[in-house]
Parts: structure tokens; sequence; C-alpha cells
């Protein structure tokens, strides 16, 4: 375990940072009863970082207080954690923590990873659903049910995307997303030799359409289902699915929408349509200075671009088996993305 000297400058704007004084009655150190929930939700989140033997001031800067007796606050850190009565599992090592002298006194510096899809939900106690946290900005909150679910759904899955929909086949997707989606394709690789494949062997090419040889099973995967079906179909394998855009011409959260793009019958409903209709909008009004690139006019800026990702991860990212829906928001102050889940990746 390395020994420094503490700059609290060293630890960049982002971290998620958590102090605790950890000082006990006698004032020379006593591992925190509350430790265990920041480390439950710091590895369920983005990880972090938790300062042992410092306070936060009401103007939100770190004081140190000092620990005295450090050894006897690691055993006791060490034997929580590795104590499966207490935790489920233990994913720091050595090499996670530090002891570090800041202002002449001494500090523990914890820092705590992202727990991985496999091993999340790091809970305490024995029931995940009382007790697995997840940070949010600067505390701790208890998971809710449907959150502890999807952990453990995700310990199994590989990939949401892939799973076969047995008895879903090419009568649930919508004629004129696929037809869509196969002209898109052409104009971007007309060389491809996937061009020229018929529709059921163009949809297992590109993942669309699965077979599981093992099990004998075939069908639409979950994401053919979702990029090309009918909303109604989409909506037989996850009930709570919805889409929805809304421009508001005031920079009010609670005010009407002037235009709105959501699964009324009108359309397939389903994300590949979605996507054409929505970032058409959200681009509509964007001023695009005159540039040149090698003599050509760039049309688009890095506002296009950000707007482009930002939809993209929306609809990759969601969980779809949530209650939550897609929203996004185009209003005078702000462009707002919200899906529903959590992301099986680190920011």
């Amino acid at each position: 375990m390395s020994k420094k000297i503490f700059d609290p400058d060293s630890l960049f704007e982002g971290v998620d940072l958590e102090a605790k004084k950890a000082q006990g009655r006698n004032g020379k150190g006593e591992f925190p009863n509350d430790f265990l929930e920041t480390y439950s939700a710091m590895a369920n989140t983005e990880g972090g970082t938790v300062l042992l033997g410092a306070k936060e001031l009401e103007n939100g800067s770190l004081q140190p207080c000092g620990i005295t007796e450090t050894d006897r606050v690691l055993k006791t850190m060490w034997d929580s954690l590795n104590n499966k009565q207490r935790v489920s599992k233990n994913i720091l090592s050595d090499k996670n923590v530090e002891t570090a002298v800041w202002e002449n006194k001494l500090i523990l510096l914890v820092h705590i990873p992202r727990a991985s899809r496999q091993q999340r939900p790091i809970f305490i106690g024995q029931n995940p659903f009382l007790g697995t946290y997840r940070r949010n900005f600067q505390g701790d909150y208890r998971c809710d049910e449907e959150t502890v679910k999807r952990m453990l759904a995700d310990q199994i899955e590989e990939s949401r995307d892939s799973r076969i929909l047995e008895k879903f086949s090419l009568s649930d997707l919508d004629a004129g997303t696929l037809k869509a989606f196969r002209q898109q394709f052409a104009t971007q690789k007309p060389d491809h030799p996937w061009v020229a494949l018929g529709d059921m062997e163009f949809l297992r090419s590109v993942g669309a359409y699965g077979k599981d040889r093992q099990h004998g099973t075939e069908g639409l995967t979950v994401g053919g289902l979702l990029m090309l079906g009918t909303y109604q179909n989409i909506r037989e394998i996850f009930p709570n699915y919805f889409v929805d855009f809304q421009e508001r011409d005031v920079p009010k959260a609670e005010a009407r929408w002037v235009d709105r793009v959501c699964p009324d019958g009108s359309w397939s409903g389903n994300l590949f349509d979605f996507y054409k209709v929505v970032i058409n909008k959200l681009f509509q009004g964007l001023k695009v200075p005159f540039t040149l690139r090698a003599d050509v006019r760039v049309d688009q800026t890095p506002v296009h671009e950000a707007l482009r990702e930002a939809l993209i991860n929306t609809l990759v990212h969601a969980d779809f088996s949530g209650s939550a829906s897609i929203l996004v928001v185009k209003r005078p102050d702000l462009f707002g993305f919200r899906n529903p889940g959590t992301m099986r990746v680190s920011i």
C-alpha cells in the first residue's frame, strides 16, 4: 500500500468523491458504518473514491480530520468486505487503497472501481432487493426492485439484441421499413454482397433474424423486431415500449408540445423510422456557417454530430424491458434525451 503527500487537486473534476470522518469516539480512527452503502453505490454505478479521515464543509470544500490508527480501520474494512454475511462480493485489492498525508494528517483513499456486468449487483446484507445501492450526484440511494432485477438479468445476458424470438417471422416486420432500410444500406454500400440477397438472407446477415441450431429454434431477434417491426408486435415482447419526441416552444418542463412524434397509428412505431424522423426535426433550424473542406462545402457542424450521437446512444443503450419510455425533447434552451435502464458499459 502506497503512501504519498495528498493533493486535493489531484482528484480530477468529475470523479465521484465521498468524504467520511472515520474518527470514532476517541478521534483516532474507526471504520464508518455507512462505508458499505457507498461501496455498493459506487461499484454499481461508475466507481469513485472515498476519503477516510476527511469531512466536507458547508461550502463544499474538503478538510482533513486525520486518522491515527489507520491499521485498525483497514483491518475492519477488509474483514467487512470479505464477510459474505455483510457484503455480496469484494472487488477491491491492496492496489485500490492508499495512505496519504494531508496537511500533516494521515488519511486513507479507497478507490472503488465500477463492478463488471457479471459482478453486479454489489449489495450489502443477504438480500439484493434490500441492500443494493446506486450513486446519484453525491448521495447513495437504495435501488428499486426493477433496477435490481435488470442487474440480475444482465449477469447472464451476453447480448440483449441477439435473443431469438420464437414464432416471430418476416410477417411481423413493417414492409415499408424493411424496404427503406435495404435501400439505405444499398446506397451506402452499393458493392456489398448483401445487397443482392433476398430478404430472409439479408436479415440473417445483419443480425435481425437468427437460428439456434442446438435447440432447433429460429425467428426474429430482439434487435430486428425493435428496428424493423411494427409497434403492436414490439409491444407483445416489451409491453412498456414507447418512443416519444416533443418540441416545446418555451424553456419550461411543464410546457405543452407544439410538435410531437409518437406511435399514433400513422407510422410503424419502430426505432429505425423514429430515428429517421426525429433526427431531421432535431436538425431543423440549426445554423450552418459557410465552410469548405477540400473545395466541398461542409453542410453539418459539431452540433449536428453531437445530436446524432446523442440520439443513437439513447436508442442503442435503452433497456426496453423497463417501465420508462424513450423521450427526446427539443426546446429553445436545450435538447433532452432520456432512456430507460442503466448502462451495461461504463461511460
